[in-house]
């Protein structure tokens, strides 16, 4: 398990970023023959990007909810997801083309992705009492004070709202 880190943290870059989310929901639950080998197909990919980081593949945190999984990825471009995704010689353009093969429109499985360019200041996070996770993984955890001490802060808005008090014992 991530260890915790107790306190207000949050993260910065002065580079873009793609955050792509990912995933697959299971809508025959038992046709496992379409649905299993579909879910099967990240973990090469995924052992390919992590072992080849000049890919520009940066990092992912995955999530599990009743009918499926989404992965929250995040990419140094657009372009090195877009070439990822369509190079014949990496993991995801044949995945691509099995699941086509194997599910297409039957709608025993549904997958989806979206997409997000998002340039640097067009962002904000906090991270309360958690251990580093999501874009910190890959931007940096940064103590949120000063000018990270709040949203409008973290987004470049100069304001001299205080931040919320944080309880030190809550009840």
């Amino acid at each position: 398990m991530a260890k915790v880190i107790p306190g207000r943290f949050s993260t910065q870059t002065d580079q873009p970023i793609v955050v792509f989310a990912i995933g697959i929901r299971v809508n025959k639950f038992l046709a496992f023959h379409k649905w299993v080998p579909t879910a099967m197909e990240m973990g090469p990919m995924l052992r390919d990007l992590y072992s080849n980081p000049e890919k520009g593949f940066l990092g992912a945190e995955t999530f599990f909810y009743w009918r499926g999984v989404m992965l929250l990825q995040y990419w140094r471009s657009f372009d090195d997801l877009d070439k990822f995704a369509r190079n014949r010689n990496d993991p995801h353009l044949p995945a691509w083309q099995r699941f086509n093969k194997r599910v297409g429109t039957d709608g025993i499985v549904g997958i989806f992705h979206e997409t997000y360019v998002v340039e640097p200041g067009k962002y904000e996070a906090i991270y309360g009492n958690m251990p580093i996770f999501g874009l910190a993984s890959v931007n940096g955890h940064l103590p949120s004070v000063g000018g990270r001490a709040t949203a409008r802060r973290r987004l470049g808005e100069q304001n001299d709202e205080p931040a919320l008090p944080i309880p030190s014992n809550p009840v």
